[in-house]
């Protein structure tokens, strides 16, 4: 099986490096699985979700993705996935399987984390559906969204700081509002928002998993 590694630091985590990396590692034909190193750090799943996304844009989901991961992220925890030297050898020996890819309407790929808030630290005014269940209408600290690795897909509940709402599960969450910034896998994008959606993919991703 050919593997192909792609690493943030041969690459740094810019987004045309990484388009560029995962291009020119599937330009033989025969590649087959991709392992994705992150440096060590807080921009881990980050760089894991480009890379996807890279993929999920070029329509090369059928590629296997490993995650090499050094320290435990959100992802690993939200796939079970191991780290470090576990993390590498499952990346050679281990066996992919069809997860649910969860995406932004900016195109941008979900696999630790992401919340939608207001902007300049106010509450977000508005309402969620987590398909066609309403989450919230009014104003609240935020909602907290992340993927799972079965259907329908993705789960959400209200960020509160002491009791943890109850998490909601479907194929998508929206949020419209007057004040929405997204933060996607701990970095928020200062753009304000009226709505955002995360959803599934109308292609799951072939990500190596324990057994």
């Amino acid at each position: 099986m050919p593997i192909v590694p792609i690493t943030e630091a041969a690459t740094t985590a810019e987004k045309r490096a990484i388009r560029a990396a995962v291009a020119d590692a599937l330009i033989d034909p025969d590649v087959s699985r991709i392992v994705v190193t992150p440096l060590d750090g807080a921009g881990a799943d980050a760089y894991l979700a480009q890379v996807v996304a890279a993929l999920m844009i070029g329509e090369r989901l059928d590629v296997e993705v490993a995650y090499a991961a050094p320290s435990p992220t959100r992802a690993t925890v939200v796939y079970g996935l191991p780290h470090g030297v576990g993390a590498a050898a499952l990346a050679e020996r281990g066996r992919a399987r069809a997860v649910p890819l969860i995406r932004d309407d900016a195109a941008t790929v979900l696999v630790g984390r992401a919340r939608h808030l207001g902007a300049d630290d106010a509450k977000l005014h508005g309402e969620t559906y987590v398909d066609n269940e309403r989450l919230f209408t009014g104003e609240v600290r935020g909602v907290e969204i992340e993927p799972l690795r079965t259907a329908p897909g993705l789960r959400a509940r209200l960020d509160r700081p002491l009791i943890r709402g109850r998490w909601h599960l479907g194929r998508a969450a929206q949020t419209g509002g007057t004040n929405i910034v997204v933060e996607r896998e701990g970095t928020v994008t200062p753009r304000v928002l009226k709505r955002s959606t995360f959803y599934r993919h109308h292609v799951d991703m072939n990500l190596v998993l324990l057994p």
